[in-house]
């Protein structure tokens, strides 16, 4: 349990700290669908977070930061009961 909180930790470290950091040009597939001249369409969804942030948060460095911690929680979770499922699975199929 002190290795997780640990991980937990060091991970919302390194997002505080990089976080200013990240780029606001737009990605590579913006940039050639502005280059050869496409027009963005209105989303049929904007998705939880659209943007990286969160809209109900004001501030933009705390919002993309709880966006990004929500993220890592996500993977981290998933990859978690993924490992977990699949072990529970090789355990049972060796009896």
């Amino acid at each position: 349990m002190k290795k997780l909180v640990a991980v937990v930790g060091l991970t919302l470290a390194f997002l505080a700290i990089f976080i200013p950091f990240a780029s606001t040009n737009p990605d590579g597939l913006k940039t050639v669908a502005n280059t050869v001249g496409l027009q963005a369409q209105e989303p049929f969804w904007n998705g939880l977070m659209a943007n990286y942030s969160v809209a109900a948060v004001e501030n933009t460095y705390i919002s993309t930061f709880i966006a990004g911690a929500f993220g890592i929680v996500v993977v981290f979770a998933v990859t978690f009961l993924l490992g977990t499922a699949m072990n529970s699975n090789k355990n049972h199929s060796k009896t």
